[in-house]
Formats: structure tokens, sequence, C-alpha cells
């Protein structure tokens, strides 16, 4: 097959690194399909030099040699996307194109594979952020929805990152679960192998969060039940400034946390390994996900994990973290504390890390991207069996 991939967002975080880790790790496995990936312009240096880069393969190395980029200017979300996008498509002849992202453009017909990572606007809003009027929020909003309902039902085949976020394909938009295929995510090497010594950045010991601040992320009750703990502890949060970012910042400055709440940005990986290692537990206390990624990388780095006990976290973490109830403030205090003791309860904490470790070797990219090459290789059987 020639099989083309939406790269535009190469360079996002989230749905930047599926799509990273997917092409360098087709390009390892799948020695009989061509590909084509449409990128921006500002990422086609690094993705030129990533899709010929040599990998190192059970002693022996593979070359990528069927790696073809096309440049292509056009912002997701976008008019252009719609029209001009499905044109510059078809002008490569592809057999399938693989849409990592739901932005899919609904004037395109041949057959096409779309990620969903998860259905969170359909449950709230981040209006609040936009610089749009209210109602023209509100119809951006509606668009969207009906975006995401016609490419799922276009799609030849729907790939979900959860059996949580499968779920709500299913509830939310009327898809037939068997028309949806679960791939889980993974954990970059260099989030999981740094020897990098980060630990100065937090003079004390901290409890970490690593994520957008959006607000099913629940930071607020996170903040409230932080300020009830051993006041010589700090709380840091991983993320990129924005809207919301900026409104936690005044949110712990109201509280008077200024002093023990610490924000991060721009982050490299390796850092990012050695400030899951040296945290007291990795907190995520989310009213949803569609996966929990810093959950997995934290188990990965002998990190415990303070998880909201939502599917997909549960789903992500199995019994290798604490569950609280995200609506109960005094419950999140209580596992807090026990991060900071020594108890024996649950089996003690350092046997949770242990299974953590045990667990996040269950998930893997490679993984991620082999399953995926069987939902594209399914769907060029099912179209040679219909046209015999």
């Amino acid at each position: 097959m020639k099989i083309g991939i939406d790269c535009r967002l190469w360079d996002e975080t989230g749905v930047g690194r599926y799509i990273r880790n997917l092409v360098l790790n087709l390009q390892k496995l799948d020695k009989k399909n061509s590909y084509v990936l449409f990128v921006l312009g500002k990422d086609r240096e690094e993705i030129l030099n990533s899709s010929k880069r040599t990998f190192l393969l059970r002693g022996g190395t593979v070359q990528n040699d069927k790696f073809k980029i096309i440049e292509v200017d056009i912002r997701w979300h976008s008019l252009e996307e719609q029209i001009k996008f499905p044109q510059i498509l078809n002008r490569e002849n592809l057999d399938l194109v693989h849409f990592p992202y739901f932005s899919v453009p609904l004037f395109y017909n041949k057959p096409f594979v779309v990620t969903i990572h998860d259905l969170i606007l359909h449950h709230f809003s981040t209006g609040e952020a936009s610089t749009l009027p209210s109602p023209i929020y509100s119809l951006k909003l509606l668009g969207y929805k009906f975006v995401i309902k016609k490419a799922t039902q276009k799609a030849r085949k729907i790939i979900a990152v959860s059996n949580a976020t499968k779920k709500e394909i299913v509830d939310h938009l009327g898809i037939k679960s068997d028309k949806v295929a679960v791939t889980y995510e993974g954990v970059d090497e260099k989030v999981q192998s740094s020897k990098l010594k980060v630990k100065s950045l937090v003079k004390s010991k901290y409890f970490l969060y690593v994520g957008n601040a959006y607000p099913h992320k629940n930071l607020e009750r996170l903040l409230e039940a932080f300020k009830a703990v051993n006041s010589d502890l700090n709380l840091v949060f991983v993320g990129k400034e924005d809207y919301f970012y900026k409104r936690l910042k005044t949110k712990v400055e109201k509280m008077g946390l200024a002093g023990r709440v610490k924000f991060l940005q721009n982050i490299a990986d390796e850092e990012l390994s050695s400030l899951y290692k040296n945290a007291l537990a990795l907190v995520l206390p989310s009213l949803m996900e569609g996966f929990g990624l810093p959950a997995l990388e934290a188990m990965a780095n002998k990190c415990l994990v303070l998880a909201s006990d939502i599917p997909s976290l549960k789903e992500t973490c199995g019994n290798a973290a604490l569950y609280f109830n995200p609506f109960n403030v005094n419950e999140l205090v209580g596992k807090l504390n026990i991060a900071t003791s020594h108890t024996t309860e649950y089996g003690g904490l350092e046997e949770l890390r242990k299974k953590g470790i045990e667990r996040a070797k269950m998930f893997s990219w490679e993984k991620m991207a082999k399953e995926t090459l069987e939902v594209y290789e399914k769907i060029s059987y099912s179209r040679i069996d219909a046209n015999t």
C-alpha cells in the first residue's frame, strides 16, 4: 500500500508525541508499504532527518527509504483544511490515509483511519479561554462535534487510545464497537533512562503534576488538598503556560501558596525523567482522561502514582497506583499524606512502585505501531476481498 499520514501536529505535545513515535516505529517495523508524510514547513527538516535515521534492530540496521515528505502549510481546524487538503491528498493516489487527530477534511472520500484520543470536549468546555464571543465559540464547538461525528462515520476504522475512550466513541458518537480498535501509548526512551540531576530545581520534597491545566484536570481541588498537608513540601506543575496556567497561578497566590508551588515549562524529556524519579508521587486528579500518559511515564521511572479513580487511569495503572475520588478533597489529602509516610498499607509504597515498573513494561510505542500497522493491513485485505 501507499499510506499517507497527517503529520501536521508533529511538534505539538500529546498528539505530536503520538505521531512522532508512530512514524519512527513504522520505519523499523514495515518493510512492505510506502508512506507519504504531510507536514508543516516549519517541521520539515526535523521530520526529514528523522525519516532518514538508521535504526539498530536486533543487531542489524533498518534503513528507511520508503518515506516521502510533502510540505503542507495548512493549519488544522481551518477552512483550507476542508477545501485544499483533500486536493493535495488526492494528488498522491493514496491507498489509505491515517489522520492521527479528529480534524479530518470532510470532502476527502477515499479510505482513511482516524485516531480519537478523547471526547473531553463533549463534557468540558474550554470556552472561557477563547477570545471569541460566546455565541461564536458555541458555533465552533458545534463544528467540532459535527466534524468528529462525520469523521468517525466515514472512517474505515477508528483507533482509540484506551478502552475507556472506545466506550465514549460508541456511546456518544453511535459507532459500532467492532469498528474501533484500541492501541495503547508507550513511554519514550528519553523519559525513562535519564541520569541527569535536576533535583536542584526543587529544594525540598515535592509532589509532581505533568500536563495542561484545562478545567477537567481538576487542579483547584489539588491545590486545596495540597494546602492541608505538611508545609515543608512543594508541589511542582510541569506544563506549557497558557490561559489556564495563568489562571492557576493567580489561584495559587490567592491561597497563599506561592512559596510552595512551582511552575516549570520547556522541560526536556531527560529532565522530566529526573523529576519523576525524585518526586514523592505524581498526582493526577483528572475528572476525565483519554489515556493517562504521565501516569505511565511515572511508573516507568519508579514514581508512585496517585490517581483519580476514573476508568482510563485505572486502565493504565491497574493495581500499581493509589486511587481517590477526584471530587473528594479530604480523600486526596489522605493519599498525599500516605505518600509521605512509610506505611505498609496497600502492601507498602515500595511494593507499589515495583508494580508500577512491571506495569509500564506492558506498554510500548513499538507495540502501538505494530497494532496500528495491523489495522492498515486489515483494511487492505478487506478491500481486496470486496473486489474479488
